[in-house]
This record gives structure tokens, sequence and C-alpha cells, in this order.
């Protein structure tokens, strides 16, 4: 059997082939092409070895990837996916046989492959599952736990509400669903943006896959066959966002030392063996290092040891009736993770080929019954009119405490006792709206976003009756930041201010509350608000707060004062009380302090594109400046009180129109091809900052073919 490549105008690749299988191969082999640096990235990460070539700046996360057991993980996944869904498993085969065909090829495209001296290796059928998992295990924001454990222990119980917010790390997403009553053409729209940090090269790959059993258009995740989150095959359309759910727990365990080995104490009140061996993690330019993976019933050691958190710490011993109820004894020695692909053995591969036949929003309903992680808020549409709002993913049934802190793995009450039946919602005057917000998940979370995009997006909606897929783009694109007003209210009840700092409040309360690139308002508002951050995490009553304990670095954003006040800070604005501050005196001191400075310039002066690279220094020319803020639609994230940088934000836009496929729009914020200095490697960038999208070509003589025809065996 024969595959093609088409591509158009935009480099984007549209895969043609015999069979889904052959597409599968088609599809490793383009993206290996144009991704090699991304694939082979992605593949050490989830294997814990890419400190190997990109040094010690990478070692942490090797060690938590190794103590997390990703690797293996992944590899029990696909042993049961090939017992449960071998169609499935020989699928995900097949795309791993394109990518090491296409790797050698694609290396030679990629500089960094050079500059950093790795050689391309070798994909095993299980590393697509090890990708997704390393891109996800972090996605549920588990740390935030950590946090929370230390809050209520240095500020008291109400601590966690006080700082609730979509945290740092957190990823989020727009997305709207808009029925045929409120567009032009009478058929539905799916549309929105999934925000994530922003890499080079991106996180998700436009791309087509036609076979004769389907033919979608959407956006993949390198490494990974299909098109999981964001698709259309002409018939029905797909969209995800972030539920926020809460499927993750972390265990505190009491472990010890035997001759045999480690043993855990479990909630029974018996010392049982634990797993134990050790792993050797190369790092490039220093001496290797060894740890130490321990696994106990509950799941992998991801912190800590029998000797305690850190090699200071010695580990009391626990006392004999520790199961019974007294209060907890010394601090624990480890942090175990249990997450639901360890416990089951499934990472919902097997609902990815049930997604690209899909014919109507059934046909997708049905599909994600099976899905597993990340667990997701799904909308879809199709051309008769279906429409599917619902929850998606496996969130475990326990006890309140794990969805909200750390608990005593020798304690009883802290286990998991089957699955929470997932959500369905429901469209208002025929627009369902998801924006990281409570809604149909609110039963299976703990911190959802605060609820301004999606309330501004509901409003946005409702200022005409019917919509074109041309003009979404002014919902993509709006600025206004609501989460200011908390803020600005403080400032307006000042009096008695230097001529200096009453001039700078009446040009912040004059200002539209717009965060739009060449606002000098949106500089000026964001500047005190960076100096109000600051000066609440330098009081002394969260003095506690601003050293975390000894976890691994890894965790630790998540840990940190500054970014937890920044995003939190309308709440703790407007609170009854904030444990004693005087917080008038402290916005005036930073309205006073900022005024005196002179602020200047625009927003984008200082709100600029931060993306991550794995090799630093491949881009030396200043990124440009943005548009947006954290609570706008427009959700490029800087972190009030750390820096206006902006390492997060629209990952892509897209929107997928159910009465005419090429009429769909998308874009990414960078370009298709993954290689530096290539003709389409940030040719949409231009798009992605003025807010624009290209069209979706289903036209194939409108595609220019590829020289690349490769026979299928």
């Amino acid at each position: 059997m024969t595959s093609e490549i088409h591509r158009d105008a935009w480099g984007i690749p549209h895969v043609r082939a015999a069979d889904a299988r052959a597409l599968a191969r088609a599809q490793g082999r383009v993206t290996a092409l144009d991704r090699a640096w991304q694939l082979e990235v992605e593949r050490h990460r989830a294997r814990g070895t890419s400190a190997s070539f990109l040094g010690a700046a990478a070692l942490p996360w090797d060690v938590f990837a190794r103590r997390a057991r990703l690797d293996d993980t992944a590899r029990r996944c696909f042993r049961a996916l090939e017992a449960r869904e071998a169609e499935t498993a020989d699928w995900v085969r097949a795309y791993v046989d394109g990518v090491n065909e296409g790797l050698v090829a694609g290396a030679r495209r990629a500089p960094e492959f050079a500059r950093s001296g790795l050689a391309p290796g070798r994909w095993e059928p299980w590393t697509p599952l090890g990708v997704w998992l390393a891109t996800h295990i972090l996605f549920a924001g588990f740390p935030a736990k950590l946090w929370r454990e230390e809050a209520i222990r240095h500020l008291g119980p109400e601590a966690p509400g006080l700082f609730a917010a979509d945290g740092p790390g957190t990823a989020g997403s727009n997305g709207w669903l808009l029925s045929g009553d409120r567009t032009v053409t009478g058929r539905p729209i799916v549309a929105g943006d999934p925000h994530r940090f922003i890499e080079d090269p991106g996180v998700y790959q436009q791309i087509r896959l036609s076979c004769p059993e389907f033919d979608v258009v959407g956006l993949a995740v390198p490494g990974v066959p299909g098109i999981p989150h964001f698709g259309h095959t002409g018939a029905v359309a797909w969209a995800i966002t972030n539920a926020m759910a809460d499927y993750q727990d972390v265990y505190r365990e009491w472990l010890r030392r035997t001759g045999a080995g480690v043993e855990a104490l479990g909630p029974d009140g018996v010392w049982r063996r634990a797993r134990r061996h050790t792993e050797t993690v190369e790092v490039a330019g220093e001496a290797p290092a060894e740890i130490e993976v321990i696994e106990t019933e509950r799941g992998p050691v991801i912190a800590g040891g029998p000797e305690g958190l850190d090699a200071g710490v010695t580990a009391a011993a626990p006392r004999a009736n520790v199961a019974a109820g007294e209060d907890d004894p010394e601090p624990p020695t480890a942090l175990a993770l249990r997450y639901p692909p360890r416990v089951t053995e499934d990472l919902g591969f097997g609902c990815l080929l049930p997604l690209l036949r899909a014919r109507t929003a059934g046909d997708v309903d049905r599909a994600l019954d099976g899905w597993a992680e990340p667990v997701n808020v799904v909308q879809a549409a199709d051309t008769e009119g279906g429409l599917l709002h619902r929850v998606a993913g496996r969130v475990p049934v326990r006890a309140a405490d794990n969805r909200v802190r750390t608990v005593p793995a020798w304690r009883p009450g802290h286990e998991w006792r089957g699955w929470h039946q997932t959500p369905y919602g429901e469209l208002a005057d025929g627009v369902a709206v998801m924006a990281n917000q409570r809604g149909p998940a609110a039963p299976l979370g703990v911190e959802f976003a605060p609820p301004h995009r999606a309330d501004r997006i509901r409003a946005l909606l409702q200022e005409r009756r019917t919509w074109s897929a041309a003009g979404l783009h002014t919902v993509h694109t709006d600025t206004h930041l609501a989460s200011a007003g908390p803020l600005l209210d403080r400032i307006a009840a000042l009096d008695g201010l230097t001529p200096e700092a009453a001039r700078l409040r009446d040009r912040l309360l004059a200002w539209d509350r717009r965060m739009d690139a060449g606002s000098t308002g949106a500089a000026a508002y964001a500047a005190v608000r960076t100096a109000v951050v600051r000066r609440l995490a330098a009081h002394p009553a969260f003095a506690a707060l601003t050293e975390p304990p000894a976890y691994p670095e890894v965790l630790l954003p998540w840990l940190a004062l500054v970014p937890r006040i920044g995003y939190a800070l309308e709440h703790l604005l407007k609170a009854r009380e904030l444990y004693g501050i005087d917080r008038d005196a402290v916005v005036r001191e930073a309205l006073t302090r900022t005024a005196a400075a002179g602020p200047a310039g625009t927003w984008a002066d200082t709100h600029r594109l931060a993306p991550w690279r794995a090799l630093p220094g491949q881009r030396p020319d200043p990124e440009p400046g943005l548009a947006g803020d954290h609570d706008c639609v427009l959700c490029t994230s800087a972190v009030p009180g750390l820096t206006d940088l902006a390492a997060r934000g629209p990952a892509a836009r897209y929107v997928w129109d159910l009465a005419r496929r090429e009429d769909s729009r998308w874009v990414v914020p960078f370009g298709a091809d993954g290689v530096p200095g290539a003709p389409h490697h940030r040719d949409q960038l231009p798009l992605w900052l003025e807010g624009e999208l290209a069209p979706v070509v289903t036209d194939w003589a409108l595609l220019t073919p590829e020289d690349t025809q490769e026979n299928d065996v």
C-alpha cells in the first residue's frame, strides 16, 4: 500500500493512506520529518533520560520521572492495551514504525542534534503512551496539595479557600459551543483555544489524516497517534478543556529499612514490603546520579524515603498505635503518588481510533466513555445538529481529605472506592462555555479557575444573535480584565495621596481595564499590581511560607509564595480580614512607590512571549510583546509579582464549522515545522499575534504533494 503527504500554503501536512494502519505509520513518519528534535526530547523526558544530553538542568525532571515510574507505567498500559484493544495496539505500533523510519532524516534537518551531541534513538511501542503520560502527569496539579498542607499548617484551615485560584503550572483552556440556532448557517460551531506552556516547537501539530474510513483535520500531540483533543471529521467536531478535576492523591508514608529492603506502614497497622531498586541517571558533563526508586501499595514514592524528605532529616519511629486514630506522630518521611493509569494500566488510548471514526456527537460520546487521563470537559457537535457537553475521564471515589491535602497512608479511610460517573452539562440559549470554571466538573474538583473568562465569553457571545466562523476571532482576542476590580476599588478609596500618586490613581480609574499590547494604562496597572503582590508576600504574616519544605525541585513552583499571592490577589483583597494585614496601607505604599518611579511604556514592553525550548539560547532576538493577561479571554499569563513575561498562553486557536469544514480556521503560535530557520517554522506567528486564523484547506487539488511516497508493508 502507498501513503502520500501533501502540504498546504502553511506547510501543514495532509496525510493520505489506504487504511488506518498505513495512515498511522505515515503520521509517525511525517511527524519525525517535521519534529524529530521535539520527538526525541519528549521520548527522553518520558524515560527520565533527558539530562544525558541536556545536562544538570534536566536532572530534577529525570529524577521525578524515574521515581514516579512513568516509563514503567507506559509499558504496563501498552501491554494491557494489547490484551484489551489489539487493533489499537497494532495501530500504535504502526505509528511508532513510522517515527523510526523518519527519525534519521528528520534529525538531519534539525540543528539541535549536532548542538547537543544527541543521536536519534529508537521508539518502542509504548513510547507514545510514555509521552502522553509525561505530558500530563502534572496536568491535574497534585502538588497543590502540598501547598494546601503548608498553608493550613502555618495559616489555618481557612487558608486554602483564600488562596484558591488557577495556580502556577496548571493548564487551562477556553472553549465554546454554539448550536445551529446561534450561527448564520444554521449548523453548530465549536471554537476555543487551549492554554499551555508555549513551547518551540509547539505542543500541538496541525495535521490532516485521511483514509477510506475517515478524513479528519485537527491538532495532534507530537509523539501520539491520532487526534485526541481537537478534531473535525467533516460530519462531527470535538474539543476539550481541562476539567480541573482532582484525580491524583498524595500519601504521607512511614517507611523503614530492614535487612530485606524497605517496608511501609499500612492502614491496618501492618508493615509491608515495598518494591525497591536503584537507577542511575546519566548527566552530560557531570557524574551520574544514583537514585532509589520505591513503590508502596499506594503508589510510587516521589519525595523522601526511609531517612526523611532530604538527607538531613532523620525519620522518627512511628508509635505502634498510629493506625488506631491518634494524632499524627512525627512528620512523614516520604510522599507517594497514586494516579489512575498506575492503578488501572489504562491511559484511554482505546478511544483514539473510535474518535477518528466518529460520525455523530453520539459517537464521540460513546468513544469518550473509555477516556482516562487527563480529565476533560468535552464539547462536540455534528452536521445534523447533535450536541455534546460532558466531562470525560477517570476520577476515583475517596474521602474528602484526599482531594484537598496529603493524607496518612497508615490511617484507614483513604483508600480508593471505585470511580465517579462523569457528569453532563447543558446549553443555555444555544450556548455552552467552558473555561476551567466551576461547571459540569464541579463535583469532581477542588480548585477551579475564576469565572472571569467564562463570564466574559458568554457576554461577548450575547452581543449578537448569530455568529459566523469568520467572526469568532474577536472572542479569542478579548483583553478585558475583570479581576482588576478589587485592586482598583481599594485604589479608588485612598485619600491623602502625594500628587504623583493621585495622578496615577486617576489614570488607573480612567483606564478601560483592557490589557491591550499598546496600553499605557495596562502597564501602569501591572506595575502597581506587582508592587502590591511583592509587599504582601514580604509581610511577616506569610514568613513561614517563604521557605518551602524539602520537596523535589519540579514540585516547588506550586509552593512559591509570590505566584500564589499573585494569582489569588483579588480574593486576598476582597476577604473580610487577612491575618491582620493593613491592605489599604499596602496598596497605598505600592501606588506611591510606583508613581514615584514613574512607570513608562506600554504593556507589551514588558509582557513578552517567553517560550520554552529544550536548548536555551536558540533564538537570541527578543520575542514579541503581547496583549492579554491571566484572567483575560486572551489568556497570555504573566505571573503577577514575579514577571510580566508570558510563558503560558493559547497553544492553538481553532474554529470548527459544521456547515462547511473548509470554512473552519486554526492557528498555532509558531508554525507547522519544528526546524529553526525552515520556511514554516514561525510563519504563523504574525497571525497568532494579531488574533487571525489560517483557513482549513480540504480540497486536495489546492495542496502540494511531496515526493515522499512510501510503501507500507
